[in-house]
C-alpha cells in the first residue's frame, strides 16, 4: 500500500460511509479527512483500516470502533473548538486524534497497557490530547469537570462516577449495549442525571470494565 492509495481509501470513506450516513458537519468531516487511520491499526490490518467494519487490535479482543460509529457519536453532540472531551477507550489513540484535529482538548482513557503505550507513540506530538492510563469506567475524576464525554465503545452500564465528572449541560455520547443490540446514545446532563436517549442502532465494538451492575436502567 502507498500514501496515495491510503488517501483514496480515506477520501472514498468520507464520500461513501460519513456523507451518506448524517455526518456533514465540514470541522468532522475534515478532521476525518486528515488523520490517517492506517497507522492506529496493525500493519498487517492496514489494507482494511478504511473498511466500514471494526478492526482487531490484539488477540484479547480490542478493536477499532467502525469509523461511521465513531463518527455518528461525534456529530451528535458536535463539540466545540476549545471544548474539554472526556474520551473512554482511547485504544491507540485514533479517535483522540480526530478530535484534536477539531481543536478539542482532549483527556483520552485507555486500560490496555500495550494499547496505551501505542498511543502515546502515535500521539506523542499532538499537544491537545493527555492520555491517562487505568480502568475504563474511572475516567479522569482529577481533571474534570468536561464539557463532553465520548464512550468509544459499547457498554452495558454507565457509571454515575463518569456522568459526575461532566459539568452541567455537558454532552454525552455513548453505545449502549442490551442483549446483543447497540444502540447509539446521547443527551446533556441536567441537573445531576444524564438525560440521554438512543437515536440509531449502529455496530460497535465492546468495552471491558463496564458489567452491568444491580438496578442499572436504560
Amino acid at each position: 500500500m502507498t500514501h496515495q492509495n491510503f488517501d483514496q481509501m480515506r477520501h472514498a470513506m468520507i464520500v461513501s460511509q460519513l456523507r451518506t450516513n448524517a455526518v456533514n458537519d465540514p470541522r468532522i468531516l475534515d478532521a476525518f479527512a486528515i488523520v490517517p487511520r492506517e497507522r492506529f491499526v496493525p500493519v498487517e490490518r492496514s489494507a482494511v483500516a478504511y473498511v466500514d467494519v471494526a478492526v482487531p487490535l490484539d488477540e484479547k479482543g480490542r478493536a477499532l470502533n467502525p469509523t461511521l460509529t465513531s463518527a455518528r457519536l461525534i456529530a451528535e453532540i458536535s463539540p466545540d473548538v476549545g471544548a474539554s472531551v472526556l474520551l473512554i477507550g482511547a485504544a491507540t489513540g485514533y479517535l483522540a486524534n480526530v478530535l484534536a484535529r477539531m481543536g478539542c482538548r482532549v483527556t483520552a482513557v485507555e486500560s490496555d497497557a500495550a494499547l496505551a503505550t501505542k498511543a502515546r507513540a502515535l500521539l506523542a506530538d499532538e499537544p491537545l490530547v493527555t492520555l491517562v492510563e487505568g480502568p475504563l469506567a474511572d475516567g479522569a475524576p482529577t481533571q474534570a469537570p468536561f464539557d463532553a464525554l465520548i464512550i468509544d465503545g459499547a457498554v452495558e452500564s454507565l457509571p454515575k462516577s463518569l456522568v459526575a465528572q461532566l459539568c452541567d449541560g455537558g454532552q454525552a455520547a455513548y453505545v449502549f449495549a442490551d442483549r446483543g443490540v447497540t444502540r447509539l446514545c446521547a443527551g446533556p446532563r441536567i441537573g445531576g442525571s444524564l438525560s440521554a436517549q438512543p437515536f440509531i442502532e449502529m455496530q460497535a465494538v465492546s468495552l471491558p470494565g463496564f458489567a452491568p451492575v444491580a438496578g442499572f436502567t436504560f
